[in-house]
């Protein structure tokens, strides 16, 4: 009796053993998810940053001018058909402005796309009528101040290049900014 009480105590305690390692080897596995997340944001980041350092000094690198007519600009260049692969920019390794020292965990390249959103107004410093309540009051018109703006995506690395991204996590980021 005392063999079989014991058999099965060990048959527990086995089991309990193999459901500990399975939730640690669970929680490895998250943690390195995260982290490889991590890794990615930060490259899709340093595109984004480097795109926009870029953006002043280099006309060449914009893909094209949503506002012209019959231009039509999706959520994603990069999933865009009008989108060329000329017009997909990786950022260049460096420490100069708009370059990027990559790390040994990146994903691989950090890619930007940059589009010309047009001039629209600037409403921090448009003057227009109903901007403040003394040009209401006195009936001025004032002056429409129009900035440029431009939109950035940016992701961390080429999913199509299995070399680097292959079962890895890529981030992609969009901003809008305002030029002058």
């Amino acid at each position: 009796m005392a063999l079989v009480i014991a058999l099965l105590l060990l048959v527990v305690i086995t089991l309990v053993g193999f459901a500990a390692v399975r939730g640690t080897i669970v929680q490895q596995k998250l943690a390195s998810n995260m982290y490889d997340r991590q890794v990615a944001l930060q490259n899709a980041e340093a595109a984004m940053r480097a795109a926009s350092d870029l953006i002043a000094t280099s006309p060449n690198l914009i893909a094209r001018n949503c506002q012209t007519g019959g231009t039509v600009c999706g959520a994603n260049p990069f999933e865009d058909s009008a989108i060329t692969a000329s017009d997909i920019h990786s950022v260049q390794s460096g420490t100069a402005p708009g370059q990027y020292v990559i790390g040994s965990a990146a994903t691989g390249q950090p890619q930007y796309v940059i589009e010309d959103m047009g001039n629209w107004s600037d409403a921090s410093q448009n003057t227009g009528f109903n901007q403040t309540a003394n040009s209401r009051n006195a009936g001025v018109q004032g002056a429409s101040i129009t900035s440029t703006y431009y939109r950035i995506t940016a992701r961390s690395g080429d999913p199509g290049d299995s070399n680097t991204t292959d079962n890895r996590a890529i981030v992609t980021l969009q901003a809008v900014i305002k030029r002058g």
